[in-house]
């Protein structure tokens, strides 16, 4: 006799989503909530009802919607028997208190649901360490949350002291993780700043940009590596750095990292801040942008904020427009770069189109760095022949009458010439070309 086969895999937890707009927030051209219902299928949750929004002018201090919106929401609670509620905005630690009494289910909020996100992406230590940061961070004023259980049992004996004392030992268990992860995040950190030192004298690219533009298929492609890409939000998380060797075998280092969304909750850009720190020094930053998203521009916008409020003074930078052949008319966009004074090429990083184009920038841009400049090599100087030539740039070269030396003509930005000059032989000799 056989048995069937059952289906052992996890059930996906059903949500249903909710939210308030209020004065300010971004529009969304795919429909209102549309982001958060993709932010649940990250989370691999699947959206039950059509969603219930409601306009305020502020929000409730108690519920943040209206009376009439919280008992609509309850009404489609019980229609539709959700696990969870997720709210698309930040709620207040009484504010969650107060919702999940008036619809008793689990209420997340639109940074618990991003959080979640982040620990389910996170791979490497660094990122784990500050997912969990940022996690605690938010969860320290929302504990008394988790013990509304005791709540129900008020004036039972032996429930009220123990409780409160239950509450104080985790506030203080709770603030003794977040200093531990801070110090173990600031040896990681510091190891990281000596790798990103020793790399002084490479010219540096750093891709930015929104959740889900295709930043690390842009990254495979030009670097020749294989890292994870994939179309949901927030496939990396920590910053990755690969070789991009140019067509005149100039070596760049391009790096990657995680991107941004609307209203990031605050917890994670400061626990990330570092990591995001490392690829905003760059030397050249490529926005990257998903072109044939119906909310460009507002993405575009949200980029810039997270950008501007990280660092006021950033390194010369290039649109790049990806996923060009996906969009339907051209016209789109010139709509999108508006009257930006910017460098803007047109990609596709799942086709290859527009590349060489990028390529091209970039070579120019380096080109606009550089200097050129002579140098003469004994040509028993076997070590430093090694360097120039693994450092790209080369021009031309020839020996000189005597065959004592070489002359190489090379293209070199000032740091990777400050390095040269530091690394060549005593008997090297370098004359500026005008």
């Amino acid at each position: 006799m056989t048995r069937d086969s059952e289906n052992t895999a996890t059930p996906k937890d059903k949500i249903l989503v909710c939210g308030v707009i209020l004065p300010g927030h971004p529009k969304e051209f795919e429909g209102e909530l549309s982001e958060i219902r993709a932010l649940v299928s990250a989370a691999e949750g699947v959206v039950v009802g059509e969603g219930i929004l409601q306009r305020r002018d502020r929000p409730s201090p108690a519920t943040l919607m209206g009376k009439g919106k919280v008992q609509e929401v309850k009404d489609a609670i019980d229609q539709y028997g959700p696990d969870a509620v997720v709210v698309d905005n930040d709620l207040t630690p009484a504010q969650g208190r107060n919702l999940e009494k008036a619809w008793e289910v689990r209420v997340i909020d639109r940074s618990e649901l991003i959080l979640d996100i982040f620990a389910r992406r996170a791979q490497t230590r660094q990122a784990s360490l500050q997912v969990e940061l940022a996690q605690n961070e938010y969860m320290r004023p929302r504990l008394r949350r988790l013990w509304t259980h005791l709540e129900r049992m008020e004036g039972a004996i032996g429930t009220r002291g123990p409780g409160e004392t239950q509450l104080e030992t985790d506030k203080r268990l709770l603030n003794k993780r977040i200093t531990d992860l801070k110090a173990e995040l600031a040896v990681i950190e510091r190891r990281k700043q000596r790798q990103v030192a020793s790399r002084v004298g490479q010219f540096t690219v750093g891709l930015v940009g929104y959740t889900n533009a295709g930043k690390s298929t842009l990254l495979n492609l030009l670097t020749g590596s294989e890292e994870f890409a994939a179309d949901m939000p927030f496939a990396t998380l920590d910053t990755r750095t690969r070789k991009w060797v140019l067509p005149d075998k100039r070596v760049v280092l391009l790096s990657d990292t995680v991107g941004f969304l609307q209203r990031l909750p605050h917890h994670l850009v400061a626990s990330f801040h570092a990591t995001l720190e490392e690829t905003l020094q760059a030397d050249l930053l490529l926005h990257v942008i998903d072109a044939s998203h119906p909310d460009a521009a507002t993405q575009m916008a949200a980029v810039d904020e997270v950008l501007g409020s990280m660092s006021a003074h950033l390194n010369p930078g290039v649109l790049v427009m990806n996923k060009v052949d996906r969009v339907e008319d051209p016209l789109q966009l010139h709509l999108l770069i508006g009257n930006r004074e910017v460098d803007v090429v047109y990609t596709s990083a799942k086709t290859g189109d527009g590349v060489d184009r990028l390529t091209d920038m970039v070579v120019r841009i380096l080109d606009e760095q550089s200097t050129v400049v002579d140098v003469f090599l004994p040509l028993s100087d076997g070590r430093t022949f090694a360097t120039v030539r693994s450092m790209g740039g080369l021009i031309e070269e020839e020996c000189m009458e005597d065959e004592s030396a070489m002359r190489m003509r090379l293209r070199l930005s000032q740091g990777s010439l400050g390095m040269l000059q530091q690394k060549a032989g005593p008997q090297a000799r370098f004359e500026p070309v005008s």
